[in-house]
Parts: C-alpha cells; structure tokens; sequence
C-alpha cells in the first residue's frame, strides 16, 4: 500500500494494457464504481470508471457494436478546458459493464471538497462558477445543442492547486432536437419546474447552474428543509424557492442565482450570465518582448465535432478475451493520435 493509503496491487489490465486498475473504490454512483488507475505509457493517474449494465439486451447490443456507449463517445467529441477528458472505454461481458477511462481529479468533486473548507470566498465562487458557465455554454452552443440535465456539485470536479474545475458524468446528457426533451433526468433538487410539465430545452442547465451556486454559497444543499423527493416536488412545481436562498450574504450572487430559478421563458442563457459584471475575466496583462506584444492570458480554446452522430473515431480497436476497446488521446489532433498497438 502506497503512502497515500491506495491498494499498489493492479487488479486489472485495458484490453490494450495501456490503462492498469488498483483495487480500492475512489467514488460511487448508482451504477458506476470509479477506481484510480495508472496509465502506463506515460505514468499519470487515470480514473477507471466501471458502468453496470443490467439489461441483456442492451448489453448485446453494445458487444455486438450495433450501438456505442453513449457517455464515452461524446466526451470524446468535446475538447474544452473545463469538460473531463475521456480517453478510452470498452465492454466488458464477462461482468457485464462499460469501462471508461477519465483524467482523475484526487481531491474529487466540488461537493466533496467543499467539505473540507470552512467557507469559500467571493473570489472562488466567481472563479468556479465562470468556469462552470463556460462548460454549459459551450454544451449549448453545440449543433445540435447537448443538455448535460444533471448539473450539480458532485459532477464538478475540483484541482485546488490551480484553481481549476472541469464538468463531469455525462450519463445523463442528451443531444437536443428540434422538438423540446421530455424524458425526467437528473437530481430532484437541481432539477427545474419545466421538467416535470415533459417539456423542457437546455435552460434546464441553467437553473441547475444557479442551484449549484446556492450550494457553493451557503454550503447547504437546495431544499435540504425536504424531508423527502415529493416535498420537493410540491416546492419546485408551486415555485417555492429554497430556504438557503436566505442565507446568501452577497447581494450580487444572490440576484444571479434568482435570474438562473426564473420560469423558462425568463430565464438567461448560459452565455448571458457570462456577460454578467460578477462573472468578468480578470484583465489581461499585456507586456512587450521586443517587437512582439504577447498577452498573459490565452483565448480559450474550445472546439468539437459539430454533429455527435459521427465523433466515433477511435485511435484503435483492440481486443482480446471478447473485449473491444477504443483508445485515443485527448490532447493531440485527429491525425496524430497514438495508437494502442504502438505501446
């Protein structure tokens, strides 16, 4: 056992031996268990998340290649700096799950971390939030627009050393059609009256986005006064606000979060709190080196595939004891992608 208390001993091998798992469990979901891993070519941590698969049929259906798993096709369609990289994911039918391989954040999400500080201040609540609202609206901006329909807390993930936070579990996200989504998805705290009219856009996000903020100001989560989903239910669909809403000290954040738990048609867009004053970029720092003015902050760099339906390009397809797995490398261009059998 290493000195951070983490089982040394791999229990588990990728297909194309490039990704190795340790033993002890780092996070939980309903059906996923993530364990940290080790990726060998280069010696980084990874996060090797495991997906149960009930249904047989869907099962099949994804050994057979007739569908892919859903997730880890469009996280690798998004290169933005505040969406989690993916990079790999096989089947696994012996034990009948998905295995998909994340960059790790150690200190988790922001939920989890939060319980470790005292209080945030305003300078980190504008810092997480702005990052936050970049992720949403470049979901949004997609075309066609992808709605992430589980935005909390525990699905942003936090590195304290730099400040820096990235979205995350994409099991819930949707691609948008022209016609308004109805399936109910999410967290019944973070989730927005619409949803329960089964008609709803991506502005779901946006009222999520507000209830997260709540959360980061007041370190109590929206309608904790609930002792139950359906009491929340009779709060949100009458319009009743959550009691921590009281408890947000700064005028200002209190005001955006307001904007975020109007009706939908009142509702701003992710890219309009961004033009918000509280959320403005801090200013940049131009200094001359010879001839050549060079900024100290970078432009953000997003880009994507512009149609989710062909983001399938796997660096390789390698297999073995039944299992397929599909490799690539987030960091480098299309046409340079390292392949597994090159390792």
């Amino acid at each position: 056992m290493d000195s951070d208390g983490i089982e040394s001993e791999i229990e588990e091998k990728s297909p194309c031996g490039r990704y190795v798992r340790y033993g002890k469990i780092i996070g939980r979901g309903a059906f996923k268990d993530v364990y940290r891993g080790l990726d060998l070519f280069d010696n980084s941590d990874i996060a090797w998340c495991q997906i149960s698969i009930d249904d047989d049929k869907s099962l099949q259906s994804l050994i057979s290649g007739e569908t892919q798993w859903f997730e880890a096709v469009l996280l690798n369609s998004l290169h933005h700096e505040n969406i989690i990289k993916c990079y790999s994911h096989w089947i696994d039918p012996s034990n009948g799950c998905v295995n998909m391989i994340t960059e790790l954040f150690a200190s988790g999400n922001l939920r989890h971390y939060m319980k470790k500080l005292a209080a945030v201040d305003q300078k980190t609540i504008k810092n997480w939030g702005r990052q936050i609202l970049h992720a949403v609206a470049f979901l949004h901006a997609r075309n066609p627009k992808i709605v992430h329909r589980d935005l909390k807390c525990d699905n942003v993930f936090v590195d304290p050393a730099t400040g820096e936070v990235k979205l995350g579990d994409f099991g819930l996200a949707a691609v948008m059609e022209e016609t308004p989504m109805s399936a109910l998805a999410g967290t019944p705290e973070f989730m927005a009256p619409e949803y329960y009219d089964e008609e709803y856009g991506e502005l779901v996000d946006v009222y999520s986005f507000g209830m997260c903020l709540l959360e980061m100001s007041t370190f109590e989560c929206p309608y904790s006064e609930c002792t139950n989903q359906g009491q929340i239910f009779k709060k949100v669909s009458s319009g009743i606000l959550p009691r921590a809403l009281g408890k947000v000290d700064d005028p200002e954040v209190k005001e955006i979060i307001e904007k975020c738990l109007l009706p939908a048609d009142s509702r701003p867009s992710a890219a309009e709190l961004l033009k918000h004053p509280f959320f403005a970029e801090e200013e940049q720092i131009s200094y001359a080196i010879g001839d050549v003015a060079t900024t100290a902050k970078a432009d953000v760099m997003m880009t994507m595939l512009s149609d989710v339906s062909t983001v399938y390009n796997p660096v390789s397809d390698a297999s073995f004891e039944g299992k397929k797995e599909c490799c690539w490398d987030s960091d480098v261009s299309m046409d340079s992608r390292i392949t597994c059998e090159s390792l």
